[in-house]
Formats: C-alpha cells, sequence, structure tokens
C-alpha cells in the first residue's frame, strides 16, 4: 500500500529529525512497550503546553518564561532519549539564562515542526 510506505517513510523522516534513541527510551521503561507509549502521550500532551508558553515569552521578550519552558523541554525529551529536542532546547536555555530570547526566537519554527513530528513516534 502506497499510504503505508508514505507514513512508514515520514516516520523514518521524523525519527531522524528528532535524533530519538528508541532504545534507550525502551531502556528507562525496563523494556515496557505499553509504559513507553504512555510517557510519549504525556510527553506530546506537556510539551504542546510548554511550547505554547515558550511562543508566549518570545512574544513578551521574557527571557525568564523562555528559560523555564526550555528547561522543561530539554528535560522531558532528555528523558526519554529525544536528542534533537533536547539539544534545541538547551540552546534556547542558555541563551534564555543570558537575558536574551534571540535564539527562542531565531529557532521557534523549527523547535514547533520538531514537536509536530512526534505524533509519528
Amino acid at each position: 500500500m502506497p499510504g503505508n510506505d508514505q507514513s512508514k517513510s515520514e516516520a523514518t523522516m521524523a525519527m531522524a529529525d528528532l535524533q530519538w534513541d528508541r532504545s534507550f527510551a525502551l531502556e528507562q521503561t525496563t523494556g515496557d512497550e505499553e509504559l513507553l507509549e504512555e510517557l510519549l502521550t504525556l510527553f506530546r500532551d506537556a510539551s504542546a503546553q510548554d511550547y505554547s508558553q515558550l511562543q508566549q515569552a518570545v512574544a513578551d521578550n521574557d527571557a525568564a518564561a523562555a528559560v523555564r519552558a526550555a528547561h522543561s523541554l530539554k528535560g522531558a525529551a532528555a528523558s526519554l532519549g529525544i536528542e534533537g529536542i533536547r539539544q534545541l532546547a538547551a540552546e534556547m536555555e542558555q541563551d534564555g539564562l543570558r537575558k536574551s530570547v534571540a535564539v527562542a526566537r531565531e529557532k521557534l519554527t523549527a523547535m514547533g515542526e520538531m514537536l509536530a513530528q512526534l505524533k509519528h513516534l
């Protein structure tokens, strides 16, 4: 089925962009696939809220709020082995600690695109 191949291709691309280490994530759940899926669902939900807060922080030029949102994204992504989001959030957090939202502003769209790819995991 072509649609099925396309879905597999999109999922493969998402994992490449996200740099998801599925084996690491599975280790965190001691091999429990069902728990991993629950954690991914929780991350998808929480990351949407964090992203919204990040957008607002950029709009308000609020470095402290950007740090909080980026830190939350970074920690959750790290615990699930999603290196692409962790790395991007870390860059935003570090810039925010320097009282700037420039990196968050510059890379906000890229973060949104990565978070959208979570649906493929």
